[in-house]
């Protein structure tokens, strides 16, 4: 009775998002430590399981008069997930139903948004103790109307935060393997690796303008408070340099003297261990290797690139700086593999992203 109750939304429904979410909830580990709600459309839920699961293993029950109580709610999800049945709410009809599957499309991109308003409304309202979204695709999302650049954006702006931040955290068994292939660090961390960002849906070009040693010195804040949360004791944190070599003393550039090094330089006397602007090359080698539980990266490929790489199936992205907790796989919507039976979309990421939702209500 005490397991959290975790918003799933299905994300653009032209894409993967309905495949990976029915394939997570056929995990056991789920429902063992959460109730699913489903906030989506129920009719492709059903065309999801039909196609790609072959079986009914799973009932959708379409809610349509959910009321905003948490002891209703709550009793609703423990007696339907009980009996192997997943409560789906659709706050938006049944338009994205019509939606061309694996095409953009204005409908799928509004219906993802609505979606995600729904679980952000019920998590601000301790409704639902966290949420877990599916991707969205960008472009259907601004053909609909909607000019965001993601969820992150979306989030920070409906919770009224300015300072927040896109993680990605692969946990200890994510990435353990790869620490027996590269060597161990000289302090193992026990907590996985997390990389924060702190410039993301922007042009490269962009970035150096976009950085400011405020703006680096609150995600090294976010990211030692994450890590905090999650109960890891060194919090030993690494940021990035911009340049070849750190700047190679100002030949490659002089962002890290005049914006990143003041940023570190804030926490010598405070209680944050932070190091850097170390250079990319080898920092991210040692922070697989376990010298480093957290790292600040300054642009979306510098931290995407290596998690992607180490555990594309694996990682979360968790949004730091929010009253609520979020969580999503990874990956996209995947257009060019959807709705493929003959091409199944690995639910790994979804799962992860469930599973981690869970454990941070704790």
């Amino acid at each position: 009775m005490n397991r959290p109750i975790i918003a799933i939304t299905i994300g653009d429904v032209a894409g993967i998002g309905p495949e990976v979410i029915v394939r997570a909830l056929l995990d056991p580990a789920i429902l063992h430590v959460c109730r699913p709600f489903v906030i989506g459309d129920h009719i492709v839920l059903r065309q999801a399981s039909k196609q790609l699961l072959k079986t009914e293993a799973l009932n959708f029950e379409k809610k349509t008069d959910l009321p905003l109580g948490r002891a209703s709610l709550a009793q609703q999800c423990d007696t339907h997930t009980e009996r192997q049945t997943v409560v789906c709410y659709n706050p938006v009809g049944d338009v994205a139903a019509l939606a061309e599957h694996r095409r953009v499309s204005s409908s799928a991109g509004d219906a993802a948004f609505q979606y995600l308003n729904a679980a952000i409304d019920l998590a601000k309202a301790g409704v639902v103790d966290a949420i877990a979204t599916a991707p969205l695709n960008k472009a259907a999302l601004h053909a609909a109307g909607h000019h965001y650049p993601g969820h992150t954006e979306i989030l920070a702006e409906r919770c009224g935060v300015s300072d927040f931040a896109m993680m990605l955290h692969l946990s200890e068994s994510g990435i353990a393997g790869l620490r027996d292939l590269v060597g161990s660090g000289r302090e193992q961390s026990l907590h996985g690796l997390s990389i924060a960002h702190v410039t993301l849906h922007t042009s490269i070009a962009s970035v150096p303008a976009l950085l400011t040693t405020d703006g680096i010195a609150e995600k090294i804040r976010l990211v030692d408070g994450f890590l905090a949360d999650i109960g890891c004791d060194r919090r030993a944190i690494a940021v990035c340099a911009l340049n070849p070599h750190a700047g190679e003393d100002g030949l490659f550039g002089d962002e890290e003297r005049r914006i990143i090094e003041p940023a570190v330089r804030r926490f010598e006397n405070h209680d944050i261990n932070v190091s850097g602007p170390l250079p990319v090359d080898t920092l991210i080698h040692r922070a697989v290797a376990g010298e480093f539980d957290g790292v600040i990266a300054m642009y979306h490929d510098q931290g995407h690139i290596p998690v992607k790489l180490i555990g594309f199936d694996a990682a979360v992205n968790i949004t730091l700086g929010l009253p609520i907790i979020r969580t999503s796989p990874t990956h996209g919507t995947a257009f060019d593999r959807a709705w493929d039976p003959a091409s199944p979309a690995d639910p790994a990421g979804m799962i992860a992203a469930i599973l981690t939702a869970a454990r941070l209500c704790k």
